[in-house]
């Protein structure tokens, strides 16, 4: 999900994209969309743009002479998980555009898009910043810092660190890869209460006999944790690009892949907290680690994939029918029934892919209710194939018959008795997908 590095980054950009372009025309949104209309039309105006935290906003001013005469509007964007915005030609928009604003002639036509493939991105009208957000750990420092350390007797600092984190009232752009970051640079345990935490740097006071440069000396040597919740963005923004996913070109992804230590790094271990949100960590994870949570450790194989990256599952190849198992032999394994081990190719695979954040899916330990094949003895049913697959009996498999079958008595009047139906077991779908 785009954070407060990348949403300033973002507004850069349009700033950088439109400067010196005249828009004319009305605002096109995409019939998909299910955010507001935007009521604004102009002859010429000018497009400039801000960013606070994990908000950005837009500015639509008409220029002198401009027809109908109007205010300026402001547009206030939240990105959701997938939100950017793109300059392209008028001719060539990019998928996903769900919001334009085209150019007036003579120049090229072009149209700055504001791009959403999940479509979790909204824009509000008016210009404000939603209410209740925190100032920005970017540009507003010392009123960052300022709201957390008054406020620690609120509930939400009785949290793991790594929860309170991601409370945008107090940490107006931290997002799942920033806390991450920021924990790991200071051996902070992610679930650890925010308070025991945070109480600390209410005494850190740098002694009155330092000098100016002195101070700034060990601030950069040794910083606390809002210290770094403003530091660590800085050093996003320092990398350039307007985002860090590959859509936005390798070359801005590969800096960033470079410049994590612990988000998505082989060697770290990771945990869902109570929000069902990935923390990525090393070593104990704290007193308030869910219970029964199991540590999982990121393993060093595909580690040129990128963090941003989900967990990918790729759909089984199809293969040829395994012969029918004995009624008392154990159930075929998944070499036995694929043979040799063959890495999956998902590129190759004709069915593709399936992003998730959630665990790969899990087979149904529903029995079969289908007429006329045996059921499982006991200790063998469908639920011991291995974890992690998620393959169903193949239907050109001939079912085993079972031992002592009844026989059919045959029909002594013109009335069938009904067949009784037996309810199926409903299938165990998988947790949805969670908001990254």
């Amino acid at each position: 999900m785009p954070e407060g590095p990348e949403l300033h980054l973002a507004s850069l950009y349009v700033n950088e994209a439109c400067k010196g372009l005249v828009f004319a025309g009305c605002v096109e949104k995409s019939p998909v969309s299910r955010n507001p209309e935007v009521p604004f039309e102009s002859s010429a105006y000018c497009i400039s743009s801000s960013a606070r935290g994990k908000e950005l906003r837009l500015t639509l001013s008409p220029l002198p002479g401009a027809q109908p005469p109007q205010e300026p509007l402001a547009l206030v964007f939240r990105f959701g998980m997938s939100g950017s915005f793109q300059l392209a030609p008028r001719d060539a928009l990019p998928a996903h555009a769900h919001l334009r604003f085209y150019t007036a002639p003579p120049g090229p036509p072009l149209a700055l898009c504001f791009v959403d493939i999940r479509r979790f991105g909204h824009w509000d009208l008016g210009g404000e910043w939603q209410p209740g957000r925190g100032p920005c750990v970017l540009l507003e420092y010392e009123q960052f810092r300022e709201n957390v350390l008054r406020n620690l007797v609120d509930k939400v600092f009785d949290q793991p660190i790594c929860e309170a984190l991601l409370d945008q009232r107090f940490f107006n752009g931290i997002g799942n890869y920033l806390r991450a970051e920021i924990l790991y640079r200071l051996r902070i345990p992610p679930f650890e209460k925010a308070r025991k935490v945070l109480e600390e740097l209410q005494q850190r006071r740098p002694s009155p006999e330092l000098t100016l440069s002195q101070k700034i000396r060990a601030k950069l040597q040794n910083p606390d944790l809002l210290e770094l919740c403003h530091s660590v963005p800085k050093e996003v923004v320092q990398l350039g690009g307007k985002g860090y996913g590959p859509e936005h070109g390798e070359e801005d992804f590969a800096a960033f892949r470079a410049w994590l230590q612990c988000y998505g790094v082989p060697g770290m271990s990771s945990l869902r907290d109570r929000r069902g949100r990935t923390i990525w960590f090393q070593g104990d994870p704290g007193p308030l680690a869910p219970k029964g949570g199991k540590s999982r450790k990121k393993k060093s194989k595909g580690a040129q994939q990128g963090p941003e990256h989900r967990l990918e599952v790729c759909l089984l190849p199809s293969f040829s029918p395994a012969p029918a198992a004995h009624p008392r032999s154990p159930p075929l394994t998944m070499e036995a029934m694929m043979g040799p081990h063959q890495p999956l190719n998902c590129s190759q695979n004709p069915l593709g892919t399936i992003s998730s954040t959630r665990d790969p899916l899990v087979p149904s330990t529903a029995p079969s209710r289908t007429r006329g094949t045996r059921r499982d003895p006991p200790g063998q049913s469908t639920a011991q194939q291995p974890e992690g697959t998620s393959l169903q009996q193949d239907p050109e498999v001939p079912p085993v018959p079972g031992k002592g079958k009844r026989r059919r008595r045959p029909a002594t009047s013109g009335h069938r008795r009904p067949r009784r139906i037996k309810a199926d077991t409903p299938f165990l779908d998988n947790e949805g997908t969670a908001a990254s």
